[in-house]
């Protein structure tokens, strides 16, 4: 298992929504001189989609060595397959990952842009319009859908190049004696670096090395919570040792407050729901999401540990997926994250324990069996999920 390494020096841009997202993204797709590194989970066909796909394309024309790779079941077959056809005709490269699910059930779930080993984007914000659902039957949003993707520079984009350009190799053709290669490689890490302002460290979540590697990250900055905790997740739904750690700092005296995203898929509010009861008991504050489509998956603790990226804080996140994150131990950022998820907890609707309390068998008959076959289905499609 990697161990998180933190590398100095690093100017870090928190960006919210596609609002801030996509301008910057394009902008920086226009100044590309040498090399772009392109991966998404969902790639739309809408005005957006177009937009970056034509930034994209406008970077190959110029002969700028363009490599995108988008998740088969996130974007769609017929969506990859038009989508190709156009970055191939411009003369980018371009890769679709596990097509078919020839590759077993993961996904790649990670958004991760890196632009001549200079600038990076990390964070959950898929190629999308902000203001449609990404799923069902894709209705307009209420207000813009929420999420966060951080602008990177220094020398935390050479770990990120280093990572994209081994996943862009791994989704290729690779004879056995070319992936041990690549493996070893990818197993070697930086050597950490000194204390110093802006430490950031990137963490990614795979099926090899790096299987527990971003709730490794948590649980550190769990455990070593002094004063708060705030989280913000669509989907929540994580493992037994998760869950622990919540409760175990909140029984240290920390405050912690969840935000956690409801009214997207009945299923997943259920699952979530059934560890309120636990969750209240344990002194942890929950707070609902209901203001538009919560997509964020970020964190701060204390005063100075923050988190972006891909990774939901639930089964198929930790525990089967493909994910990135950004790790940022810096107090000016760490102070930023607050004050925005702050915002969401005022827009939110706080669960009261004694409501909760009240609801109906059927209510609670429902949300235990949501768990309960949620539950199963992690036990048959992850290994450590409990």
């Amino acid at each position: 298992m990697r161990s998180v390494t933190f590398v100095d020096d690093n100017d870090i841009t928190l960006l919210e929504s596609g609002v801030a997202f996509f301008p910057a993204l394009i902008a920086a797709l226009d100044a590309a001189r040498h090399e772009v590194l392109f991966e998404t989970y969902i790639f739309a066909e809408d005005e957006t989609g177009d937009a970056v796909r034509d930034a994209l394309a406008r970077a190959a024309k110029r002969g700028v060595k363009v490599r995108v790779l988008v998740d088969w079941f996130g974007t769609g077959h017929r969506v990859t397959s038009r989508l190709g056809l156009v970055l191939a005709e411009a003369g980018a490269q371009y890769r679709v990952f596990n097509p078919l699910c020839k590759r077993g059930i993961a996904r790649s779930h990670r958004k991760i842009t890196v632009i001549d080993r200079e600038v990076a984007f990390v964070g959950g914000i898929n190629v999308n319009d902000d203001w449609l659902c990404d799923h069902a039957d894709g209705h307009r949003l209420p207000a813009p859908r929420w999420d966060f993707t951080a602008r990177l520079r220094g020398p935390i984009v050479a770990q990120i190049h280093h990572e994209a350009q081994g996943q862009w190799t791994r989704t290729g053709r690779l004879r056995l004696r070319k992936r041990l290669e690549l493996f070893r490689e990818m197993r070697k890490q930086p050597p950490p670096s000194c204390a110093s302002p802006a430490r950031a460290a990137f963490v990614v979540r795979d099926n090899l090395r790096n299987r527990t590697t971003i709730q490794r990250a948590y649980l550190q900055a769990l455990g070593h919570a002094r004063h708060s905790v705030l989280l913000a997740t669509p989907y929540f739904a994580p493992g037994r040792k998760f869950r622990k750690a919540l409760a175990h700092a909140a029984q240290r005296g920390v405050a912690v407050t969840l935000l956690i995203g409801v009214g997207e898929f009945a299923i997943q509010d259920a699952v979530a729901q059934s560890f309120y009861p636990k969750l209240l008991a344990d002194g942890i504050r929950v707070v609902e999401y209901r203001k538009t489509q919560l997509h964020a998956k970020v964190a701060v603790v204390d005063d100075h540990w923050a988190t972006v990226g891909s990774s939901n804080c639930d089964g198929l996140s930790l525990f089967v997926n493909q994910e990135a994150n950004i790790v940022v131990d810096d107090p000016v950022f760490a102070a930023s994250m607050r004050a925005h998820i702050e915002r969401g907890i005022a827009d939110g609707v706080e669960v009261c324990p004694q409501e909760f309390a009240d609801i109906g068998w059927l209510r609670r008959a429902v949300n235990g069996c949501a768990y309960v076959g949620y539950k199963l289905v992690m036990r048959v499609c992850a290994i450590g999920y409990a």
